[in-house]
């Protein structure tokens, strides 16, 4: 009897072996993330002159109603603005953006068909309703202009 006992108890452990082992398998995953860089702008400025003290230029005109948003993953990207046509002689519009944190603006720059940096250093940031300052300086020798329009045209480089 005793003999028995063993026998059963060796099929048990026998038996147990049988339940099949745990399987595993990988796949690679591929993944990137592009640049990044997007500029919006709203608002809309408008600038008169309309104003002069005796014995002086024209009082020049600011608007400070519009906005604009960044968003860039890179690293020094910069915004540039240009005009599409020449301004009429005697008058200048100028530009200034706020920088987002991290970044430098220029200050206030003359704006003309040739770009011109606004704001430098701009590395990994997303912010949005950041000021845009317009002026308008006008001469004597500007005389009367009828209300016309420029379109500015602003531009985000990447960095790297």
């Amino acid at each position: 009897m005793f003999a028995g006992r063993i026998m059963a108890t060796v099929a048990l452990v026998f038996g147990a072996a049988s339940v099949a082992a745990a399987q595993t398998a990988t796949q690679v995953v591929t993944f990137q993330v592009d640049a990044i860089n997007e500029i919006a702008f709203s608002g809309a400025p408008s600038l008169v002159v309309n104003t002069a003290t005796a014995g002086s230029a024209p009082t020049s005109a600011t608007n400070v109603v519009a906005t604009w948003a960044v968003t860039t993953n890179q690293t020094g990207a910069l915004i540039t603005a240009s005009i599409n046509a020449v301004m009429p002689a005697g008058l200048t519009l100028s530009a200034n953006l706020a920088a987002p944190a991290g970044a430098t603006s220029t200050g206030l720059q003359a704006l003309s068909t040739v770009a011109v940096n606004l704001v430098t250093g701009i590395t990994q940031v997303n912010a949005i309703a950041l000021g845009v300052t317009y002026q308008l300086d006008a001469t004597t020798a500007a005389g009367v202009v009828a209300s016309t329009t420029r379109t500015v045209t602003y531009t985000i480089t990447g960095g790297v």
